[in-house]
């Protein structure tokens, strides 16, 4: 039964994808929208705790008050154009309130507080969902309007987030949230070349959704949630340490990971429109979530030696091989795709 639903709200979160990515009006976006916050709740509220209940209620509140801000900015762009399309948003103020509403509902900052508490309360499968599909909705509608986006609003958005998200994970001991504020960061940098390069912005977060899937799935098929259990990962699976180690290593944009090629496009495309000091800053902020990466790095394989265990792990001994042959192909492009997309 619990099955059956599962399939029955996973259903749901991908026709409302699909009718958002399909759609030229913004009544039918409004729709997809809804129906892909409405199909998720009940997957981050399944584990009957009152922190879950408590995500579920900061999640449908949060994309509550986005949808009216969209719904808001649509009749008022409707009004002064005289059409419902999605491509016609000439005014300043509708697309304002668009993007306003839009990166609030992917936890952009400003409007990113209730990303990292919703991610904590939930699963780590769930937390996946959140930070990888649930987005897609959202920056196909970014991506149609880019052009009628204010700019300048917009790099002040993308550079606030890569700031606060690295600020925001390093004091973090507990990975669902330091993997959300993780998520703010790269909605910074893709941010940062919208209105400029979108094609540059939708490689970059498209490159991250390819390395936050194997990341999320070796912390599930673990039951890793903290640093304290980073520790204790290489004498009990020392492939999965060694996989998760790059993992996060590209993540963060080093060389010559597969994390390393956007992160360089966005900063040559900074510097190609005269934003040198912009890109510095850029970079700069980027070294904030190195920090926190290097810091699960050297937890997971740096501070104990190689060593067998000496007692039996149940997860182990019964790994999903499901999961983990969906997690492969990910993995292996997460950390070797850098020469094939970025010669």
């Amino acid at each position: 039964m619990r099955t059956t639903a599962t399939i029955y709200m996973l259903t749901g979160i991908s026709i409302g994808t699909i009718m958002v990515t399909s759609s030229n009006s913004w009544m039918l976006a409004w729709l997809g929208l809804e129906l892909n916050s409405f199909a998720i709740l009940p997957l981050i509220s399944k584990t009957k705790h009152p922190r879950s209940i408590e995500a579920a209620t900061k999640y449908f509140l949060t994309q509550s008050t986005a949808s009216c801000l969209i719904l808001f900015a649509s009749t008022i762009n409707a009004w002064q154009t005289g059409t419902w399309t999605i491509t016609q948003m000439p005014d300043k103020l509708p697309s304002t309130l668009m993007l306003i509403a839009l990166t609030m509902k992917m936890g952009a900052a400003p409007m990113h507080l209730w990303l990292p508490e919703v991610m904590q309360g939930t699963t780590l499968l769930t937390s996946l969902l959140i930070s990888t599909w649930q987005k897609i909705a959202p920056m196909v509608l970014i991506f149609t309007t880019s052009n009628h986006l204010p700019s300048n609003i917009t790099l002040m958005m993308g550079l606030l987030s890569t700031y606060l998200g690295g600020w925001g994970g390093m004091n973090q001991t507990h990975l669902r949230k330091m993997m959300a504020f993780s998520s703010i960061a790269n909605m910074g940098w893709t941010l940062m070349t919208l209105t400029s390069e979108p094609k540059v912005s939708m490689i970059n977060i498209m490159t991250y959704m390819l390395l936050t899937t194997p990341t999320f799935i070796l912390l599930a098929q673990t039951s890793t949630k903290t640093l304290q259990d980073m520790t204790t990962m290489w004498t009990t699976s020392p492939t999965s340490s060694i996989t998760l180690t790059f993992l996060l290593l590209s993540m963060a944009g080093l060389p010559p990971l597969t994390g390393f090629m956007p992160k360089l496009l966005i900063l040559n495309e900074l510097i190609s429109q005269n934003m040198t000091a912009i890109s510095i800053a850029t970079t700069m902020a980027s070294l904030l979530s190195l920090i926190f990466y290097l810091r699960i790095s050297y937890l997971t394989s740096l501070l104990n030696t190689p060593s067998s265990s000496t007692s039996t792990t149940k997860w182990r001994q019964n790994m999903n091989n499901l999961k983990m042959t969906q997690m492969a192909p990910t993995a292996v492009m997460s950390t070797t795709a850098l020469p094939t997309l970025y010669p």
